[in-house]
């Protein structure tokens, strides 16, 4: 939810060419009109204004799906007026994401026979998804304490500095202190040593990521899951681990099947993944996977009969759409192992192109790994003259939509591009995206530089300042667009 901040003077109104074909009088913009206008008239001002929004499918800053199949769209479309909790009244959609959570339980691997069903929930995005995990673990972490007549309240969880804002949002709403691993230069994800180090008896789980939202790398849930084995030995401890694999859990499975990183992992409990980015479904759709029954305190779970049946619900939500579900479930019987191994590799075979294209230029580094989520992350070598905000604002003029951003602490002085590839995201669109950067490169290197000792300012508020050093000049551009960054933090860009 994007809390509103728009100016709302009641005598602003909205005027229309088309709707004067029905009526010559304003909208007003900000309250509900007194009187109906005809559905044509609604439907033309509304699309208009949307017509000034981006284009999904040249969004390279999501993760989040934006082409299904017009199959799968007429499914939805079928589906949109139910709701998902009234299990009752809608078996068979209930019975759909039953099959979806044990489906992900198999692919990642969870200990449970063909005759057991799988611990999990559908959750609208993997940021509700984490919460739910978040509440286990530290129930189950204030239940021990309690019955070992010890302090419960100053649980924390450990994670790195790259983590999506979706962890903070966790910490801060439900009172858990956040220690994060700091990264470095050269070394964008957590590292398991350092994270391990940070571990107390007041740790309720250590937070691994399956494709950092910064460089799309896969953090060493392995290592981690070692290192933390032989502290719990030494301790008497028992830190588990979550794994966050919101954008890797549906890429490992396929590309990566040898790596262990899943509940092959005795101390991985729980994992999130969104549907609605590499599980190919429209905006709306997370999925959560415990390990087992033990894993998920049963007092948390809420048994509702007031919509026909005893219902138990583990959800931050209530009413929600079915259509994702119903989504989810399409894609996984449509594509198969085999489709999603397929349609991963091709995003890959474009991520290589993508990368050898930048390099090809000579102006960027690559910050991202091979192995990994399908991106690339990319810096100026020589930021000096202009910066990759210079680059990624004249790109819009293009119609692409390619973040800058900079990197968390202690990496902060590092300012890169990121380029997400999706299934949508065609061999000649990567072909035209590099044409495009070139073009680019070549205006912006025509201007005058904005990071030179002598016009080098700082805009923030009213106040422009100027140095006469062009090392400081650049640190100044780069903590002003930090500030920037951090009041999004990396919830604007996955």
């Amino acid at each position: 939810m994007v809390i509103s901040s728009t100016a709302t003077e009641s005598n602003t109104l909205l005027n229309s060419t088309f709707a004067s074909r029905y009526a010559r009088t304003a909208l007003p913009r900000f309250r509900m009109p007194n009187a109906s206008i005809p559905k044509d008239a609604a439907f033309q001002i509304i699309n208009d204004e949307l017509m000034l929004d981006g284009n999904p499918r040249l969004n390279l800053a999501s993760f989040v799906t934006t082409w299904m199949e017009p199959e799968c769209d007429k499914l939805m479309m079928d589906s949109i007026a139910k709701n998902y909790v009234d299990m009752d009244e809608y078996p068979v959609t209930t019975e759909l994401q039953n099959r979806c959570v044990n489906m992900i339980a198999h692919l990642f691997n969870a200990p449970f026979g063909d005759s057991e069903t799988a611990v999990g929930v559908g959750t609208v995005g993997s940021s509700e998804a984490i919460m739910l995990a978040g509440l286990a673990f530290k129930r189950k972490w204030q239940n021990k304490r309690k019955a070992q007549g010890k302090p419960f309240d100053k649980p924390n969880i450990v994670t790195g500095a790259n983590v999506q804002v979706c962890w903070e949002k966790f910490a801060r709403y439900f009172e858990v202190d956040l220690k994060e691993v700091k990264l470095r230069e050269g070394y964008y994800v957590m590292d398991p040593d350092k994270a391990v180090d940070m571990v107390d008896e007041n740790t309720i789980c250590v937070a691994a990521i399956l494709g950092s939202t910064l460089t799309g790398e896969f953090e060493d849930v392995k290592r981690l899951n070692d290192l933390l084995t032989e502290k719990n030995k030494e301790t008497g401890w028992d830190t588990p681990i979550h794994v966050d694999a919101a954008s890797g859990g549906f890429i490992a499975p396929f590309l990566y099947p040898e790596l262990e990183w899943d509940f092959r992992l005795p101390l991985v409990k729980s994992i999130n993944v969104s549907g609605h980015k590499y599980g190919l479904v429209y905006a709306g759709v997370g999925w959560n996977v415990w390990r087992s029954k033990e894993d998920l305190p049963d007092e948390l779970i809420f048994h509702i009969n007031y919509l026909g049946a005893d219902q138990p619900t583990f959800t931050l939500n209530f009413s929600k759409g079915s259509s994702q579900i119903i989504a989810q479930y399409y894609q996984f019987i449509r594509l198969g192992f085999e489709g999603y191994k397929n349609i991963m590799e091709n995003c890959m075979d474009n991520t290589k192109m993508v990368k050898e294209g930048l390099e090809a230029t000579g102006r960027f580094e690559i910050l991202s790994k091979d192995a990994g989520v399908p991106l690339v992350a990319f810096a100026l070598k020589d930021n000096s003259q202009h910066t990759v905000f210079e680059i990624s604002e004249t790109l819009r003029r293009y119609g692409w939509i390619v973040p800058a951003y900079t990197m968390p602490a202690n990496a902060e002085h590092v300012a890169v591009l990121r380029v997400v590839i999706r299934e949508d995201f065609s061999r000649t669109l990567v072909e035209r995206l590099l044409t495009d950067i070139k073009k680019v490169l070549t205006e912006i290197d025509s201007l005058p530089s904005r990071t030179s000792s002598k016009t080098a300012h700082v805009t923030a508020g009213n106040e422009v300042k100027s140095t006469a050093d062009g090392h400081r000049a650049v640190e100044k551009i780069t903590g002003y667009w930090k500030k920037q960054v951090d009041r999004k933090k990396t919830s604007g860009i996955c």
